[in-house]
């Protein structure tokens, strides 16, 4: 039946997309088969009959051995490829029967019929639209591993004093699994870390750190079931892509990082799986990383800053945590292909860089095209920790430029605008916030000087002449007894405070702690009383989540006002300074503001496929807005586990978290792992 009836169907579809004597629609009288035409049927057959094959005897739901997923793969790959110009046979003139698209560059241009180039484009797209949709029919075909099955403990063996971490699983499933945790591995592969040199008879803690209060043992018990289901089902449902959607259960194309498929999550969560104990997981994420990430022929233009702190940080503090020197390699790689955006007139780096081109440029609206302080201000941490690491100073010479240009440019009111020109050195518009634009510039002022243990001088020196100067002009009072920081816009004082600034309660608190000046008793002072205020805007919303931005009027404290700032996208600057106020004042209060927040994450934000954000959190049934946010695995659910775990697990005096809440070791921790810095040539 089927030869019968190719006859009246083939050359039709033919006739209208080939030439024939210049005519476009070609001759309607032929009925007969060219030798190519035949030529071409058989091919299709043949490649049918070939998927059919393969599909029966390939498809992971037919065998359990991992070298059949790729088979199956690479099949379905070329059928994919091949599929438009098998249907749609290339016009007369072309070689070899090979169609030549107008985008192949340096074999010239091909005179394409339109008509049949437009109908060969949205055959594409409709190709390319039931390839998305089978993805989220079947979100199991080919791209991702499965989840690890049950097991009895995810938890490894303490370390041991003096010999640093146990050793880690095998395979990405445990020893001897497969990927579906049946059968045997194809090639498992052993995490192997490596102990830091010289403990002195004591390394600091970084597994166990349990609680000797049942109760709270029981609380952080919960916090690690719920980034067990954050990162499940994102491997279910996005694996190697950047970020998840958890109501629709597919990948989310729109993250900063775009649709190249950077393993975001993987990368910004790894440190959190391994600081608590889920190891099948980490050597999951580790192994994709080890073959996957790449970012050398990703043409996409990527933040400085973002890259900075989720990549290169979350790599070196896993390079930090296990001695495993790939992910040294890995973050190196990438902060290379960072410098270029550096090559300014003053080495202030512009804000975006194509990773492929190593064309940089700054964001359009950013105050006639500057570079953005909380950007180019948030690189000290990762990058001098990268030259003592990997014996390069280059990268340790650009922030080093950076401060020498911040240090010698005139400041209003000894205030930092938000804004400098990268070509003139000048300050744009005169807008200072600690919020948005601003906040992590003040952070790593302090942590470089605790990661330096206390020797970088110059960087303590700025982090108090500003927050003294903050004090004076932008630390406010409402009527009601809420402390906040206001914004500045020239002489006009906004009053209002991003979620982004609540991370100041717990940076005013570690400044308190790591040094006895005269301003210890306002930061100690100030950090309580901010982080109260921030615990006021969570608890005065109908979900006991706090909005992006709140709000001071006569009227209403703590509070949104516009439709714009009432969202809230699973952020983790209230629950931060939650974590450190906990270790600084050991007040057990903010234990229970964390608990609080567990709580209403579970009620509202936990969804079947994961966890998403809010759009409103004044009301009680919020609709949801379908992100899970990579910051939500690799700072929020940290920062919980580590309020409910013992003091002396990850302490601060050992560790430094960067922004994105990845710890880094400093100076005299064992695990900082440093060499001996050289000199590029």
């Amino acid at each position: 039946m089927a030869a019968a009836a190719a006859p009246q169907i083939l050359p039709t579809f033919h006739q209208r997309f080939s030439h024939s004597n210049g005519n476009p629609l070609g001759s309607v009288a032929r009925r007969s088969f060219r030798p190519r035409e035949r030529f071409l049927i058989a091919l299709v057959f043949g490649t049918f009959v070939l998927v059919c094959f393969g599909a029966f005897f390939y498809l992971p739901e037919y065998s359990g051995a991992g070298p059949a997923h790729r088979v199956y793969g690479k099949v379905l790959e070329s059928v994919q490829k091949a599929g438009p110009d098998l249907l749609m046979p290339a016009a007369a003139g072309s070689h070899s029967g090979v169609v030549r698209h107008d985008l192949d560059v340096g074999h010239g241009l091909m005179h394409q019929d339109p008509h049949s180039a437009g109908d060969r484009a949205k055959l594409q797209a409709k190709m390319k639209e039931d390839a998305e949709l089978d993805k989220l029919k079947n979100p199991k075909v080919l791209e991702r591993p499965e989840v690890a099955a049950p097991r009895a403990s995810s938890a490894m063996p303490a370390a041991v004093p003096g010999q640093g971490p146990a050793p880690a699983a095998l395979g990405a499933h445990g020893q001897g699994q497969g990927p579906n945790g049946q059968g045997p591995a194809s090639a498992p592969r052993k995490i192997v870390t490596v102990p830091p040199g010289e403990c002195g008879g004591f390394c600091p803690l970084i597994k166990g750190g349990e609680d000797p209060d049942p109760l709270i043992r029981q609380k952080r018990d919960k916090v690690k079931e719920m980034m067990r289901h954050a990162w499940d089902n994102y491997v279910r449902y996005a694996w190697g892509r950047n970020e998840l959607r958890p109501v629709s259960r597919r990948a989310h194309s729109g993250s900063i990082f775009g649709n190249a498929a950077l393993g975001a999550t993987i990368v910004d969560g790894l440190d959190t799986l391994f600081i608590m104990g889920l190891m099948d997981e980490f050597t999951q994420g580790r192994n994709w990383i080890a073959d996957h990430l790449d970012m050398s022929n990703t043409s996409l233009d990527v933040s400085v800053f973002e890259t900075n702190i989720r990549f290169v940080g979350g790599l070196l503090t896993a390079f930090s945590l296990t001695g495993d020197v790939m992910f040294r390699d890995k973050a190196e790689h990438i902060a290379e292909k960072l410098l270029p955006a550096f090559q300014t007139p003053t080495g202030i780096p512009n804000a975006l860089i194509n990773l492929k081109t190593g064309f940089s440029k700054n964001y359009a609206w950013a105050s006639g095209g500057s570079s953005i302080l909380s950007e180019f201000g948030t690189l000290h941490l990762e990058f001098s920790y990268l030259s003592d690491v990997t014996g390069n100073r280059i990268y340790r010479d650009k922030i080093d430029e950076i401060r020498r240009v911040l240090r010698s440019t005139a400041k209003p009111r000894g205030l930092y605008p938000n804004y400098l020109n990268p070509k003139t050195g000048k300050w744009g518009q005169q807008h200072i916030s600690m919020g948005a634009l601003g906040d992590s510039f003040y952070e790593y002022l302090l942590k470089a000087w605790i990661q330096s243990n206390q020797e970088d001088q110059e960087a303590r020196e700025m982090y108090d002449e500003a927050m003294n100067n903050m004090f004076i002009h932008m630390l406010k009072v409402s009527p009601g007894g809420l402390t906040y920081f206001a914004d500045l816009k020239f002489e006009s004082v906004d009053h209002k405070m991003d979620h982004l600034a609540c991370f100041s309660g717990g940076l005013l608190a570690l400044g308190a702690k790591t040094l006895q000046n005269e301003m210890t008793d306002q930061y100690r002072n100030a950090a309580a009383a901010i982080t109260h205020t921030c615990h006021e805007s969570y608890d005065r919303s109908a979900v006991k989540l706090g909005p992006e931005v709140f709000r001071f009027t006569e009227s209403m404290e703590a509070k949104a006002l516009r439709v714009s700032e009432k969202y809230y996208i699973l952020r983790p600057e209230v629950i931060e300074s939650y974590f450190v106020l906990w270790r600084v004042t050991k007040d057990p209060k903010y234990r229970d503001w964390g608990w609080e927040a567990v709580m209403a994450l579970e009620k509202h934000c936990r969804v079947p496929g994961g966890y998403t954000g809010l759009k409103n959190v004044y009301i009680d049934q919020p609709v949801k807005d379908d992100v899970q946010q990579s910051f939500f695995l690799a700072e929020t659910l940290k920062y919980l586990y580590l309020l409910f775990s013992d003091e002396s697990f990850f302490s601060l005096d050992d560790w430094v978290l960067n922004t994105e809440a990845h710890p880094l070791p400093i100076k005299g921790n064992p695990y900082y792992r440093g060499v001996e810095v050289r000199t590029e040539n």
